[in-house]
């Protein structure tokens, strides 16, 4: 199988669409920071014909919230990540085979071995980048879509955006 061949990207959300931080303030409100160039590619990748989602385990809507502004599927509280990957596949009709996986921590490991592709943040756990087919050299949080649209599917982000008015996510 080859990227052309490519049907469907999963992101895992905390170290992956995030640094893998959380900021709690005084009432127990949990805020984490994502990157805006990942806004400007998941633009870009919904110009394809890539199926797009994100799977997370965090039970925290912030993961809702996110994809909802990227205009992407989220499926968040995800306890057996590998178990709802299969059950996403299923119901949104792509193959495993043909999906590229991106995430950072050893409980992507189930999910990321039934995929055809792994890839990884710079700052991913060592058994993460083991079995990744592409290592980035982007850390978590820091643009990891936007690498992967203009690294790994070689897509040119200023054609594809240029005389387009792109949103700023």
């Amino acid at each position: 199988m080859t990227l052309s061949e490519l049907e469907a990207i999963v992101f895992d959300f905390d170290g992956v669409l995030t640094d893998d931080r959380v900021w709690v303030d005084q009432d127990g409100r949990e805020t984490v920071s994502c990157s805006r160039r990942d806004g400007l590619a998941f633009d870009v990748l919904r110009k394809t014909h890539l199926k797009l989602f994100i799977l997370s385990t965090e039970k925290n809507t912030v993961v809702a919230r996110r994809a909802e502004k990227l205009r992407i599927r989220a499926v968040h509280g995800a306890s057996d990540k590998a178990a709802s990957l299969r059950a996403l596949a299923k119901e949104e009709g792509f193959p495993l085979d043909r999906t590229l996986y991106v995430g950072n921590d050893v409980n992507d490991l189930p999910a990321a071995a039934l995929c055809a592709f792994v890839a990884c943040p710079s700052d991913a756990h060592p058994s993460v980048k083991a079995m990744a087919t592409y290592c980035l050299s982007t850390p978590g949080g820091s643009g990891i879509v936007r690498e992967i649209v203009e690294q790994i599917l070689s897509i040119d982000m200023d054609a594809q955006l240029n005389g387009s008015r792109a949103t700023n996510l």
